[in-house]
């Protein structure tokens, strides 16, 4: 029978076929009280997505839901990765909130008021005004498991607590220059030294890997890492700096003409096939069910 080798061209016709997808990037401008959005190739997608925020810093992504922090306004807003408003106060009552982070269904922000990290679910209900006491006018934080680290621009530290409010090492790093952004790849801590202009980079166990991986920075104020890239914030020139995790540096200028940038959120698009993938899949299911329908022939 010949049947059995036309279908064994089968999978062979299933893997063809291109791949889209595309990263984003929001960045929340601080003197414009804007949102905005580019890819992470540096392409414009809308410079104000989001308007009408007094002194926006803190961004963060959480499937098609953006949170962002007032510093003034004391509030953390809650929009679509579209632009549209769902609750502009979703939380209320901060004092000074400038990072703020999604880990689940639970959303951490560093009060600068306060010293305070505090936790409140993405759906607004407080869960602690006061997880984390004592803090030194905390500014970045991220959580890394059930760990979260925050950097400490008043006495330059980065300090280790658990999402639960427990002290794991209040000065796991210490020596920093004016810490701001913090972000986390796998075992390693990348740290911006505002006064400084560059990143540092440490194990999450607090080992110095490179004090100085990147520098020559703006007066930076936060990082995100995708990948293997490294997207910077520099509040001095306006622009979003594009670095491999090693250090490298792909685009100091990538992205340009931004309005006090601070705070930085990358949404990961998942892959979808286009579809040329179906169509081929369509003919191979066709010729499939050709085959099947004949009567095999003794040879």
């Amino acid at each position: 029978m010949k049947m059995k080798g036309l279908i064994a061209v089968l999978p062979g016709l299933l893997i063809f076929g291109s791949v889209a997808s595309a990263d984003a990037i929001f960045v929340s401008n601080f003197a414009s009280g804007t949102i905005g959005e580019y890819t992470t190739s540096g392409s414009t997608v809308s410079t104000s997505l989001i308007t009408g925020i007094s002194e926006p810093i803190g961004v963060a992504v959480s499937g098609s839901d953006l949170y962002v922090t007032s510093f003034s306004g004391g509030t953390i807003g809650e929009y679509t990765t579209s632009g549209s408003k769902l609750n502009g106060s979703l939380v209320s009552g901060l004092s000074g909130p400038y990072d703020d982070v999604v880990s689940g269904s639970d959303l951490f922000v560093a009060n600068t008021g306060t010293n305070t990290l505090g936790e409140y679910t993405t759906s607004g209900s407080t869960v602690s005004t006061s997880l984390v006491t004592g803090l030194s006018d905390p500014h970045g934080i991220v959580v890394s498991g059930s760990d979260v680290f925050v950097a400490n621009y008043g006495n330059g530290t980065i300090g280790e607590y658990t999402t639960s409010g427990s002290t794991v090492n209040a000065s796991l790093i210490s020596g920093l220059t004016k810490p701001t952004g913090i972000a986390v790849s796998g075992s390693d801590l990348f740290i911006e030294n505002y006064s400084a202009g560059t990143i540092s980079e440490y194990t999450t166990s607090g080992t110095l890997v490179n004090a100085s991986l990147i520098s020559g920075l703006s007066d930076p104020e936060d990082l995100v890492v995708d990948g293997s890239d490294l997207f910077v914030a520099n509040y001095g020139t306006g622009t979003i700096g594009e670095y491999t995790t090693s250090g490298a540096t792909v685009n100091a200028s990538l992205i340009s003409g931004l309005s006090g940038p601070m705070g930085l959120a990358v949404e990961t698009t998942v892959a979808t096939p286009e579809p040329g993938s179906f169509t081929l899949l369509g003919i191979a299911l066709v010729v499939l069910g050709f085959c099947l329908r004949r009567k095999p022939t003794t040879v």
